[in-house]
């Protein structure tokens, strides 16, 4: 093996394995298997709530952390809704009624009573009294009793539906602390704001845009490739993805195929395959990390590792 043919394998070696390398574009190139645009995971940032949007701190350009608070939608209606609710919340719980103090009076009747019939008894044992007398008295306990249970059941009852007010007033107090929770604005994901449609100071309604951010770290080439080229693409694969620069070269990138249409569609106008010839290609997705140099909508190359 000559020096030159080790030369020339360390150097692909390294296109394959290191993003970014760029190469000279005086340097003979390779013919690509396949072209494409470049895409990125993009979320719409939608409000969640109408109102008057007090802020909205984000700018094109700037890199969000998901779950920062970005933008505030205004709180005071709603905070004065759930101090309503406190309030009648309030009024519904002093009407709980304490069921052992309102009954003690009765139990202690029936106390009294029971020392009676037992005095009473004694007595009558020594035909000190007629049984007629220990009879009024059973029969009054048996009345008392009924009477308590009655009571005692109105009252558990009456508490009852105290807690299904209170209970409906809570889940009311909740819907209200959600719908607040959603009047900060933050971003779902990380990544980079490539749009804002809103700005402070407007009024807003729920599912209204407020701005799009897109993942610009992990980007896409979306290409399409013939019946015949699709034998040599698998997922999981890896390829060697290259974009060309303005000062006349072009960068490499490792790349892993995500995905594989499972359909055949007509070529794209904007993209041309390796087979001309064929009318209907199959759209793949090929996954590579952004170094700074990759742009949503740039087209980018494809060849495929034997």
């Amino acid at each position: 093996m000559t020096m030159k043919t080790i030369a020339m394998m360390l150097k692909s070696a390294v296109v394959a394995l290191l993003p970014g390398i760029a190469i000279s574009c005086g340097e003979r190139r390779a013919a690509s298997d396949a072209t494409g645009v470049f895409e990125a995971t993009e979320v719409t940032v939608s409000a969640e709530i109408g109102g008057k949007l007090l802020g909205l701190s984000v700018e094109e350009g700037q890199v969000l952390q998901a779950g920062a608070p970005v933008g505030l939608v205004d709180t005071i209606p709603l905070s004065l809704e759930r101090e309503l609710l406190k309030r009648k919340s309030a009024v519904v719980e002093s009407r709980r009624v304490d069921i052992p103090r309102q009954v003690a009076a009765a139990r202690q009747e029936i106390e009294t009573t029971k020392n009676e019939r037992r005095r009473f008894d004694n007595l009558a044992r020594e035909n000190a009294v007629g049984r007629k007398q220990v009879d009024d008295l059973d029969a009054r306990l048996a009345v008392l009793e009924r009477e308590l249970s009655a009571r005692v059941v109105a009252l558990e009852e009456h508490n009852r539906g105290v807690d299904a007010e209170l209970s409906a007033l809570e889940i009311e107090i909740a819907r209200v602390v959600d719908r607040l929770s959603r009047c900060r604005v933050s971003s779902p994901v990380s990544g980079t704001v490539l749009a804002k449609y809103a700005e402070a100071g407007e009024m807003t309604v729920a599912g209204k845009a407020l701005f799009k951010v897109g993942d610009l770290e992990r980007v896409y080439l979306r290409a399409y490739v013939s019946s015949a080229g699709l034998t040599r693409v698998r997922p999981g694969q890896a390829v060697q993805l290259f974009i060309e620069v303005d000062d006349g070269t072009r960068r490499a990138y490792p790349g892993r195929v995500t995905w594989i249409s499972d359909r055949a569609e007509f070529t794209p106008k904007s993209v041309q395959t390796r087979d001309e010839r064929a009318n209907q290609v199959y759209a793949i997705k090929v996954a590579t990390r952004n170094d700074g140099w990759i742009r949503v909508g740039m087209y980018g190359e494809i060849i495929f590792a034997e």
